[in-house]
């Protein structure tokens, strides 16, 4: 096992996105660093990107400490715009491309950005949001023809070209590089405030984990709106190495693009495991160049499996929007299943309720620290009750309840947060039941997790129905279509009386959860793929 980095990690005061770029470029120069939709990049390109597009944003009068929203598919400007914000000292938001119109809303006006870059396919979607209440300057366009003009109640442009390159700003590594919102659990989403530090060290942890070198090629289907294939990059842009981005998942097709791409290291969730271990055994699981991949939260059987049929062993690991790649397995670990040992530059410890450590082999929250300064989000933006009670005590609380076995290995065992965890996404019950309390017909709801056949979450919603009313389970998902994310709408609904409460009214969702599904369950289906664009 590893006990420290391999490599010599840079100076404090270099830990940042601008000098990260110049050092790359100058070590690298023209090798190739990036595939994306079509389009290229060598590493001496992106220190050119990032400095041309810093220059276009601030002509925009976009400043540094600015917001700029990003509603992206995977493709080259995405990453444009964040390395031009990162190089000019704003900070980017990328916003989830399921997002419909609330969220959207949501999204901008808690960010207070500036300007909003979005593909065109989208742009129907903010006619549902009321940006009269943001904050937003510009909308620039992407695949929009020239001369489209004013959009929604705010000047829209198309994607305007790069200009002359800019001087990088002087960042700090505690200086804010992205807002990345993640779901809350008992209201609204949060926005992770990442600093630069933090995105570096993401990129030196990964890297190490999955023993990534200057001749590999690392291929990912996940979206650059998470941190997970944001991660990537990084992974690449220190490594001197090529990092390949597919516009989606797909398991029929996924084998013949890692051939294609020539990966050899891949990115995969938990759920996306039993789905490709469901396809029909063929050759081409075995003709690939693929030599390791990074599968959090993957059942130890189907990793197991998935190394048996593919060659490919899956690592396991723990890290949050929040933090860092603080606990991981490696290829030499002694056992399975359990989510690994600690990583140099942590700390970590499984506590009671008042934060007291709790003995190995009884279970507690996670709570996780770093050693190195800035190595972990700075908070969480606008939110600063939010943020003392997650970094209470100088500890990150999880929210996750893990045991610590005998021989230092940390095994996961359900979240103690009332969030739900499915395709890779987390999913708001609150923000699920506001939208479910909108519907004319629903008095009272609880939205909770239920065990789905892929390892993973499916959304349950209890609903009481309002006096004289009658709630048809279709013609309300019907109803949350254009409110609410394909993959947060609800798979399950019971139709309840009553929902079970405590004596001051709080809803007792433990029971719900005991109860699960039952015969009289409505259930919409294991689908819930994305719908077309737009």
């Amino acid at each position: 096992m590893t006990t420290e980095l391999p490599v010599s990690p840079l100076p404090p005061a270099q830990r940042t996105l601008p000098a990260m770029l110049e050092r790359q470029a100058a070590r690298f120069g023209e090798r190739p660093l990036l595939r994306i939709a079509g389009r290229s990049w060598t590493h001496g390109d992106a220190l050119r990107a990032a400095g041309g597009r810093a220059a276009a944003l601030a002509q925009a009068g976009v400043q540094r400490g600015d917001r700029v929203a990003v509603m992206s598919s995977n493709r080259i400007e995405f990453l444009e715009v964040f390395l031009g914000c990162g190089w000019l000292g704003a900070a980017m938001v990328p916003i989830n491309t399921a997002s419909m119109g609330p969220q959207i809303d949501y999204f901008l006006r808690n960010s207070d950005a500036k300007l909003l870059v979005i593909e065109a396919a989208f742009v129907e979607r903010l006619l549902a949001a009321d940006l009269a209440r943001s904050s937003l300057r510009e909308i620039w366009v992407l695949d929009a023809a020239a001369g489209d003009g004013t959009g929604p109640g705010v000047r829209t442009l198309p994607y305007p070209a790069a200009r002359e390159a800019l001087p990088p700003a002087a960042m700090q590594p505690g200086d804010p590089l992205a807002i990345l919102y993640t779901s809350g659990t008992t209201g609204p989403a949060k926005g992770v405030m990442c600093p630069h530090a933090q995105y570096y060290w993401w990129g030196v942890n990964s890297a190490d984990v999955l023993g990534v070198g200057a001749e590999d090629v690392l291929c990912t289907t996940l979206p650059l709106f998470h941190i997970n294939a944001l991660n990537t990059f990084a992974q690449a842009a220190i490594t001197g190495c090529e990092v390949v981005f597919e516009s989606r998942f797909s398991a029929s097709g996924f084998w013949a693009s890692m051939r294609a791409s020539g990966a050899t290291v891949v990115y995969l969730l938990g759920a996306m495991v039993p789905i490709l271990l469901a396809q029909p055994e063929g050759p081409g699981e075995r003709d690939h160049r693929v030599r390791v991949g990074l599968g959090p939260g993957v059942p130890e059987s189907a990793g197991r499996a998935f190394l048996e049929r593919t060659g490919v062993r899956l690592l396991e690991g723990y890290g949050s929007t929040e933090t860092n790649f603080a606990i991981a397995t490696a290829p030499d670990s002694p056992r399975g299943g359990v989510m690994g040992w600690l990583r140099p530059g942590f700390e970590a410890r499984v506590a009671d309720e008042d934060d007291v450590a709790l003995p190995d082999g009884e279970a507690g929250e996670l709570l996780l620290r770093a050693d190195e300064p800035h190595a972990f989000a700075s908070g969480y933006f606008n939110m600063p009750e939010k943020t003392v009670e997650a970094w209470r005590n100088l500890w990150f609380h999880t929210g996750d309840r893990v045991v610590r076995e005998a021989d230092g290995a940390f095994r996961f065992v359900d979240r103690i947060k009332d969030a739900i965890r499915r395709r890779g996404e987390n999913i708001s019950s609150f923000e699920v039941e506001q939208v479910l309390l909108s519907h004319p017909g629903v008095a009272a709801c609880a939205v909770y997790p239920v065990r789905s056949e892929l390892a993973e979450d499916e959304v349950m919603a209890a609903l009481v129905a309002r006096e004289g009313q009658c709630i048809e389970p279709a013609e309300l998902l019907a109803f949350c279509e254009s409110r609410l994310p394909y993959f947060a709408l609800p798979r399950y609904v019971d139709l309840l009386a009553e929902l079970p409460r405590t004596e001051n009214g709080k809803v007792q969702k433990y029971k719900l959860r005991e109860r699960g599904v039952t015969a009289v369950t409505w259930d919409r289906g294991p689908g819930g793929r994305p719908p077309a664009k737009g």
